[in-house]
Order: C-alpha cells, then structure tokens, then sequence
C-alpha cells in the first residue's frame, strides 16, 4: 500500500478509504479489529476530527451521519503514552480530540451466570463488553460534586462512558459492600465488585 499522506483538508471519504484498505492488509484480519497496538507509524498530524461528549463525531464541523463510517474510524482508534488519541494505520498516525471518551455506552444488559450477576453493555459504535476483570467499570464525579459519570474499559486505554440513561439502570444495580472497613456503595458484575463512593456520600449526594 502507497503511503498517502493525510493533512487537514482531507476528506472523510478518502480517509476512510485508506483505513479500509490498512484493515485489508493487516493479516487477515478483517473482520476483526485491526492490531493497532501493534503499529508504529510515523505520525503526520492532527485532523480536523472531533468526538463529542454524546458520542457524535465531526470531521470538519460538521456531523458524520453514516454509522458504518464511525464503525470504521473507531476500529482504529488508540490512546498512547501521551493521553492523546489517534487514528492509526500501519502507514500514519493522525491525531483526533476527544471531548470526553472516545465511545459511549448506549444499552445494558443484566444476566445471571452460575449465580453472578453479569452486565453486558453495547456502545454506540457496536463493541459489545462484558463489565468483569478485564473490563473495568470506574466511577468519578463531575461539576462539583453533583454529577456522577461512570466509565467501562473497552480495549487499550480506550473507554466508554456510561450515558444518563444506562447509568441509572446502572446505578439501580448498586448494594452496599464493606471495602477496607468502610461500607461502600458498589457494583457487581462477573465476579467482580466496583466502588462507585462510599455509602456516606452517596446519601449526601441524593439528597
């Protein structure tokens, strides 16, 4: 494959046909994502690309409207060392911003598994992710205290925020643990217990 370089003015369209074609010639991986950790590209600079705290991403200003063009960019995301992210193809690195988390979690599910309870939760650009030990849920609270945002490890350093809707389905899940002699309002999935804040402050907040 040609090394195109991509600058600012490039269009959506023939960005996406060079990501297309590095996910043809990653090894047959097509279908699956793309082995972005494994590349190391020169990088060639920032685009004019932006994903917004609700999830919607823009290229230029203006809204990409076709989700199967999202999917495609998302597969190639990555966050670095640097705590900015990237769109990486085995030829280029280009920078993006993102506002808050690069994916958004829009739908949840809540099973049970030989009496544990599980919880699936589906983003906005389709990665379907089991909440448990090699998906963490994190907890922090925003706008001085009264806001409370929870995230999932997606992939790499990649996360996704938990939207309003979801997280009071999540929230509702919530019980108290005792955590390092300190009871804890948490929540459980796959085996695996994540403290939201302490009991103590949760009953401040709510009221």
């Amino acid at each position: 494959m040609a090394a195109e370089e991509i600058s600012g003015q490039a269009d959506a369209a023939g960005l996406a046909a060079l990501i297309s074609r590095a996910s043809d010639e990653s090894g047959g991986e097509k279908r699956g994502l793309p082995p972005v950790e494994r590349w190391n590209p020169p990088f060639c600079g920032d685009i004019d690309m932006e994903i917004r705290a609700d999830g919607t991403w823009f290229y230029m200003g203006t809204p990409i409207g076709r989700p199967a063009l999202v999917r495609l960019f998302s597969t190639v995301l990555r966050k670095d060392d640097d705590k900015k992210t990237y769109l990486v193809t085995p030829v280029e690195k280009v920078g993006i911003r993102v506002v808050d988390a690069p994916f958004t979690a829009v739908e949840m599910s809540v099973t049970d598994r030989e009496g544990q309870q599980v919880l699936t939760f589906r983003t906005n650009v389709g990665d379907v992710v089991e909440a448990g030990g090699d998906h963490r849920l994190r907890f922090a609270i925003a706008d001085g205290n009264a806001e409370l945002k929870p995230y999932l490890h997606v992939r790499g350093r990649l996360e996704a925020l938990v939207s309003r809707a979801v997280m009071y389905e999540l929230v509702a899940l919530g019980e108290t643990f005792d955590v390092g002699g300190r009871a804890m309002f948490a929540i459980r999935s796959a085996g695996e217990v994540f403290p939201v804040m302490p009991a103590d402050e949760l009953d401040a907040l709510s009221r």
